[in-house]
Formats: structure tokens, C-alpha cells, sequence
């Protein structure tokens, strides 16, 4: 059986995720979401000098 307290259930879901990818993970992903925020920012201007040609 597992002693769990009831209210603590979603940090530690947090910490469990967090030990098993690591700190590497975490900067992997927070790296892969900015380039995504660059791509759609440049994509977008890219897009609007197009369509005012």
C-alpha cells in the first residue's frame, strides 16, 4: 500500500516529472518553445510583406 496524502497529489506529480527528465529536459523544452514563439513571429512578417506585394 501506498501513503499518499490526498491534497499533496499534484506537486508531487511535479517533482516525479521534474526527477525523471531533469534539469536537461527543462532546457531543452524551454529552448524548443522560444525558437517556436521566433518561427511564428518571423512567419508572420514574412507572411504580411507577401500579401502587401
Amino acid at each position: 500500500m501506498e501513503n499518499r496524502q490526498p491534497g499533496n497529489n499534484g506537486s508531487s506529480k511535479f517533482k516525479l516529472w521534474f526527477k525523471r527528465v531533469g534539469i536537461g529536459g527543462l532546457i531543452f523544452f524551454t529552448l524548443k518553445g522560444i525558437v517556436w514563439l521566433f518561427v511564428f513571429y518571423f512567419g508572420a512578417e514574412m507572411f504580411q510583406e507577401c500579401a502587401s506585394k
